[in-house]
């Protein structure tokens, strides 16, 4: 429902539109004693104005007003409140009236003199209409980013964050600069954003800044015109023309060279391009959505990046999590490249057991969703059985410092520590891929929520422990550190 319900003492807001005082005051009473919570304008003019300030679930709308009536108020609200409910109210009642109102886009029509259970039925059944769309809308746009690639699989809360920032930027204009680890998925969530927009049957033209000589990258970005240079046969479109009217993909955007990143700016900026050998820019629409692995504010200090630039780029910023951030999406997201591996193959069906999952669970993957996509792979082409185990996969025991062994006499794996370190600078020092919140994790994990025993191995004082616990929002066994199936 829009932003009007967002209260749960309030069951919708309804503007009451109508020239006529004492019918503003009855339904506004009426309403009121119900929940609902009521504005009231005087006129078409006073209702506009009063839609431009707050959004509104409902609108009851006079048909015959002086000046501007109720079909002309209805077309108006189809411009700047398209998601708000029009219900007419006239004295004049007539099939014909009704049914022109309802072709104009009104949701339904009441008759005056009306009641007070005939205005609340309407209303509820308006309502409800509202929720079940917008409701749809939600939907089809979450399955259409879930959709765009495997990398959008999973329901962990660092993915939400992701789903619900592409849903925000998708709809507009705004430069977006994606920012993650090699294999986190940059250019498909670059993709979403084009797919989810108005751009979406327009071009997307993605550009690796890294993988182009800097010799060519002017004629290759900006195009160039027959004559232009020696070898110049024909006149040659750029990749930022060919992306016109659509959306603009750079990849790796750190390695463009400084006087490339002056020349882009200048298009940014003048929204024109100029080919090369050519003395007319021409004008091009874009959107631009650029990635990198690199920390731009420091490649920024370094000199190594324009400060104008990155101003320019970072107008909204996108992180994609690393696949050890979002570990409790690894079982979905192995049994979907397992499924795709088998496929693409030609191989028989096979799955994947729990001690494998958990194994992989386990895991760091420096690589990512690109690492886990090779291991299953590899696992489905190595194989001989229908059930991929914990041997089959590409990664031993000393893979990660905490990983995950069979237990004698059974098929669970049990958690491990290493020891070699003694507390947990040392483990800071050494486990290097791990975070502090997600060593603290595990170690609470391993010791079943034991802070004293915890705190001992970690070489903290117990009141140290608890303030980091409930610094990092970890409350025992944390199972985004560790999940439950790698417990003991």
């Amino acid at each position: 429902m829009s932003q009007a319900q967002s209260s749960d003492n309030v069951l919708g807001k309804v503007l009451i539109v109508d020239d006529e005082e004492h019918i503003r005051k009855i339904m506004s009473i009426m309403l009121g004693k119900r929940g609902y919570s009521c504005r009231t304008a005087a006129s078409g003019a006073e209702a506009l104005s009063a839609v431009e300030r707050e959004s509104f679930d409902v609108v009851f709308t006079d048909l015959n007003m002086p000046e501007m009536d109720g079909l002309g108020l209805l077309a108006k609200l189809r411009d700047v409140a398209s998601d708000t409910l029009v219900i007419m109210v006239t004295a004049f009642a007539s099939v014909d009236t009704a049914i022109k109102a309802m072709k104009e886009g009104a949701y339904d029509y009441i008759a005056k003199p009306f009641n007070e259970e005939e205005i609340v039925i309407v209303l509820e059944k308006a309502l409800e209409r509202g929720r079940l769309v917008n409701e749809n809308k939600r939907l089809k746009k979450e399955i259409g980013l879930r959709s765009d690639a495997s990398v959008f699989l999973g329901q962990s809360p660092a993915m939400t964050r992701v789903f619900d920032i592409i849903a925000k930027v998708a709809e507009t204009k705004a430069t977006v600069l994606i920012t993650g680890e090699s294999g986190t998925g940059k250019e498909l969530a670059a993709r979403s954003i084009h797919q989810n927009g108005p751009r979406s049957d327009k071009p997307f033209v993605a550009v690796n800044c890294g993988a182009i000589p800097q010799n060519l990258m002017e004629s290759e970005f900006f195009g160039y015109v027959k004559g232009a240079f020696t070898g110049a046969d024909k006149a040659k479109v750029g990749l930022v023309a060919e992306a016109d009217g659509g959306t603009l993909f750079l990849d790796e955007v750190s390695e463009l060279p400084l006087e490339m990143q002056v020349k882009l700016l200048r298009v940014l900026q003048e929204e024109e391009v100029k080919r090369v050998g050519e003395n007319v820019p021409r004008k091009v629409d874009l959107r631009v959505v650029a990635a990198t692995n690199k920390d731009l504010s420091e490649e920024v200090a370094q000199g190594r990046f324009r400060e104008d630039l990155y101003y320019r780029l970072n107008v909204v910023r996108l992180k994609m999590p690393p696949l050890r951030e979002r570990r409790e999406d690894i079982p979905v997201l192995a049994s979907h490249f397992l499924a795709l591996a088998v496929k693409k193959n030609q191989l028989a069906p096979k799955k994947l057991s729990p001690a494998a999952i958990r194994l992989m669970c386990a895991q760091t993957f420096g690589g990512n969703v690109r690492a886990l996509k090779n291991v299953l792979e590899q696992a489905a082409i190595m194989s001989d059985g229908a059930v991929i185990g914990p041997e089959d996969l590409p990664f031993g025991v000393d893979a990660d410092p905490f990983i995950v062994q069979h237990a004698e006499g059974g098929d669970d794996l049990v958690l491990r520590l290493p020891k070699d370190w003694t507390d947990l600078k040392m483990a800071l020092k050494n486990v290097t891929q791990l975070t502090e919140r997600e060593i603290i994790g595990r170690v609470l994990a391993e010791q079943s929520g034991n802070r004293t025993r915890s705190a001992e191995i970690l070489g903290l004082s117990r009141r140290a422990l608890i303030t980091k616990i409930g610094l990092y929002s970890l409350d025992g066994p944390d199972p985004r550190s560790l999940p439950e199936a790698t417990k003991a």
